[in-house]
């Protein structure tokens, strides 16, 4: 029986996140604040105090994703061990997730285009569970694809069903 506990992941994303999840965050929130002022321009008669709201909600949407992606890059860890995968993540809800090597059934890497361009990648552990993968964001893609190799190989030498 494994003695597999839920405890605290070590290991942060790369640094070079932060700058990938802000332009995530900018292409979500520069066209609601656009949206806003287009609409304010556009369908209203321009009144002062909707303005001012719209205004201040163009620099919270900004602000948000400049700030955001520092603030979940502090709470998100992962860590993998001969035992298990363990990754937290959320900022009000923390989410933690462990994946014991015997229930891993499959093991991929992603590299989307902007990762691409901040030479990040995914790695994402597929197990039995019905709570669906493990997912450890914003890895270096050379450490990324060492982690998928090495978990690959822990997994075919680790017994069990993966089921």
């Amino acid at each position: 029986m494994s003695t597999t506990m839920l405890r605290p992941p070590r290991n942060l994303a790369d640094p070079r996140v932060i700058p990938w999840w802000t332009v995530q965050w900018l292409l979500l929130m520069a066209p609601l604040a656009v949206a806003a002022v287009a609409a304010y321009w556009i369908f209203t008669e321009r009144p002062l105090w909707l303005g001012a709201a719209v205004a201040v909600f163009g620099v919270a949407c900004v602000a948000l994703a400049l700030v955001a992606p520092r603030a979940y890059y502090r709470v998100e860890r992962w860590e993998v061990t001969g035992e298990a995968v363990y990754t937290r993540k959320g900022w009000l809800t923390h989410t933690w997730r462990v994946a014991p090597m015997s229930r891993i059934q499959r093991v991929d890497t992603a590299r989307g285009p902007v990762q691409r361009l901040f030479g990040l990648a995914d790695v994402t552990v597929t197990t039995a569970s019905s709570a669906g993968a493990v997912k450890i964001e914003g890895l270096d893609h050379e450490v990324a694809a060492e982690l998928a190799e090495r978990l690959t190989a822990r997994t075919q030498a680790t017994p069990g069903d993966a089921t």
